[in-house]
């Protein structure tokens, strides 16, 4: 996506919209889970497989219903089938890399491809119609190693699955180009705000899956004081991650994408840093799980490691969105990212209680730091 895009009408984002995003909670509690149940380099692999999936259906059908108008029939009618095939690739996460990839896959590339025909014949403009032809040549390249990943022994399917998911993400990232150029979009109308609103709303369901969980494991633990007391401090780091983004920072997003004479560029730069997130806060909804469900042992173990590694991969997108946009707010980010990840080493062999107070410390500092004003001029 390149250069200069005319305005569009802005609209609210429509129930069916929020709707959609609802398929979501069920896949970010399936990763979570997934990870919990596979603690090896081979499990995690898979779960940031599996990630890399369910984020491309989310933002590809997301992005699409931005640039398209949601009130047509047919639209509505895309949206709600590819609902209903998350659902259904959702639910199949957990026993995808085992006896079930079909219930993974098949959904998901119904997801992928069956949208872009539709966008590719029906888009309003003949670069956004180019453009979806490009999105649907990556996906011919990318589908064969998912359906040969399911086909095969499952002693293949992570690497080819891996191949597949990485050709979707560079896709993504890199806006589908061509040979002889990238989609020339400069006239496109397009509701940036839209986008970054519906973008605002991920996150909190993604913020929901470590409430959800946090809610499990005191439910499960309501007589242990030392889980409980645990919990309360997950909470506060919870609280932390969310104020980061929400305590002040959308308002300097949206200054920016009110200002910039590129906001596609500004909302692609986002969904790109989207995995991200939704990695941290995964690892960091495993992490909490762990070490709560263990909360007396003497060594934290891999669950301390997640429960540091996850926010810092968390803030360190933020970091990378903020430096490439608004140019503002990035340091305390980077900083908080920097000395979580540094934390995260030492965390294995760290009690319980120690990893969740460092964690709580620095995410205090980074959110303090972040909404303490009501201007700052960072750089």
């Amino acid at each position: 996506m390149l250069v200069r895009q005319a305005r569009s009408t802005h609209r609210e984002v429509s129930p069916l919209e929020l709707f959609f995003d609802l398929v979501f909670v069920l896949a970010i509690g399936q990763l979570t889970h997934h990870l919990v149940d596979h603690l090896t380099w081979h499990g995690a692999a898979e779960t940031l497989v599996a990630l890399v999936a369910v984020c491309g259906v989310w933002a590809f059908t997301t992005f699409e219903v931005t640039l398209l108008d949601i009130e047509r029939t047919a639209t509505r009618a895309v949206t709600i089938t590819v609902m209903g095939l998350g659902l259904f690739m959702n639910a199949g996460i957990g026993h995808a890399f085992d006896e079930s990839p079909w219930l993974f896959v098949v959904p998901m590339l119904l997801a992928l491809i069956g949208p872009a025909v539709y966008a590719a014949a029906t888009a309003p403009t003949p670069s956004l119609r180019t453009h979806f032809l490009h999105v649907l040549i990556w996906f011919a390249v990318s589908a064969p190693f998912w359906v040969a990943g399911a086909a095969l022994d499952p002693k293949w399917r992570l690497w080819l699955w891996a191949v597949a998911a990485l050709v979707d993400l560079l896709g993504t990232w890199s806006a589908h180009p061509l040979p002889g150029g990238r989609t020339q979009t400069q006239q496109l109308p397009f509701d940036a705000e839209h986008m970054l609103e519906r973008m605002r709303l991920f996150l909190i369901i993604l913020l929901g899956e470590t409430v959800l969980t946090l809610g499990r494991v005191i439910a499960a633990h309501h007589s242990d004081a030392l889980t409980l007391a645990l919990a309360a401090g997950c909470f506060v780091a919870l609280v932390c991650l969310w104020a980061v983004y929400f305590g002040r920072a959308e308002q300097l997003v949206e200054s920016h994408i009110a200002a910039t004479e590129n906001p596609i560029r500004a909302v692609h730069i986002g969904i790109n840093v989207i995995y991200g997130v939704v990695t941290g806060l995964v690892m960091f909804a495993a992490g909490s799980e762990l070490v709560l469900a263990h909360a007396g042992d003497d060594r934290a173990g891999v669950g301390g490691v997640l429960m540091l590694a996850g926010p810092a991969i968390y803030l360190l997108s933020h970091a990378i969105y903020f430096r490439l946009t608004t140019h503002t707010g990035w340091v305390p980010r980077a900083v908080g990212a920097a000395v979580l990840g540094s934390a995260a080493v030492a965390a294995y062999w760290l009690p319980s209680y120690a990893v969740v107070l460092a964690l709580v410390l620095i995410l205090l500092a980074v959110a303090v730091t972040l909404t303490r004003d009501a201007s700052p001029s960072e750089s």
